[in-house]
């Protein structure tokens, strides 16, 4: 079974880390605050989850999450996330970030940043257009007929490939939108994020949650414009 590492284990990294945990997975949670601070997630994952620091869970990982605030992306630990598929769950937000001058200029994204600090690994931009509770609550077996699908941008195809493998074990298929240069089309403000998921309410985190296919997110991608 492949190691899931999670580095930053709020919201959305929590989620994954049930997700995985119920499709089989070892996960090693961390957070800047320190292993004992995830005693009760761990506690509520058990046996298959334990904490760690985040350069330990990076080591740990097969397959690692990053999901930390963007201002803190030079934070990650390199070294031990070489040669790895990391999955960027990040989006960019000024009020919470600072103003980072190349994305306001568009001339890069968030997960390019990213890639850049970890230039020997193969980073995947996936999670971030999706409420977490929605991730939690519309994940369904391969098959289903009210399967969600999630966007996904990366520069390796042996990365999209393992992140499609890991997506269709925690519940969800796959929209392959391009490379880490076309991860705008799902970032805050396009049609694709969050609202999709909401049956398109503008206060999305009110819905429980509404499935949202591979088609349909096609469409909602193909339409998006800078």
């Amino acid at each position: 079974m492949t190691t899931v590492g999670l580095i930053g284990s709020g919201n959305i990294g929590g989620t994954v880390a049930r997700l995985a945990v119920a499709a089989g997975y070892d996960v090693v949670l961390s957070n800047s605050r320190g292993p004992q601070t995830l005693k009760e997630l761990v506690d509520e994952l058990g046996p298959k989850a334990g904490a760690a620091t985040s350069a330990e869970a990076a080591e740990a990982g097969d397959l690692v999450v990053v999901s930390v605030p963007l201002r803190a992306y030079l934070d990650v630990p390199v070294e031990p996330l070489a040669g790895k598929t990391v999955l960027d769950t990040n989006n960019y937000y000024p009020q919470r970030d600072g103003d980072i001058p190349e994305l306001d200029a568009g001339s890069t994204t968030s997960s390019e940043l990213l890639q850049r600090h970890l230039a020997a690994s193969r980073v995947v931009k996936v999670f971030n257009n999706i409420y977490f509770e929605h991730l939690r609550a519309l994940a369904r077996p391969s098959g289903a007929a009210d399967r969600s699908a999630l966007a996904i941008v990366g520069d390796d195809v042996g990365a999209k490939d393992e992140t499609t493998a890991f997506l269709d074990r925690i519940g969800y298929d796959t929209v392959d939108a391009g490379a880490l240069a076309d991860g705008w089309r799902f970032q805050p403000g396009t049609p694709a994020y969050g609202f999709v998921y909401a049956g398109g309410i503008e206060n999305f985190w009110e819905s429980p949650g509404v499935p949202f296919g591979g088609a349909a997110l096609r469409a909602k991608l193909a339409g998006t414009r800078r």
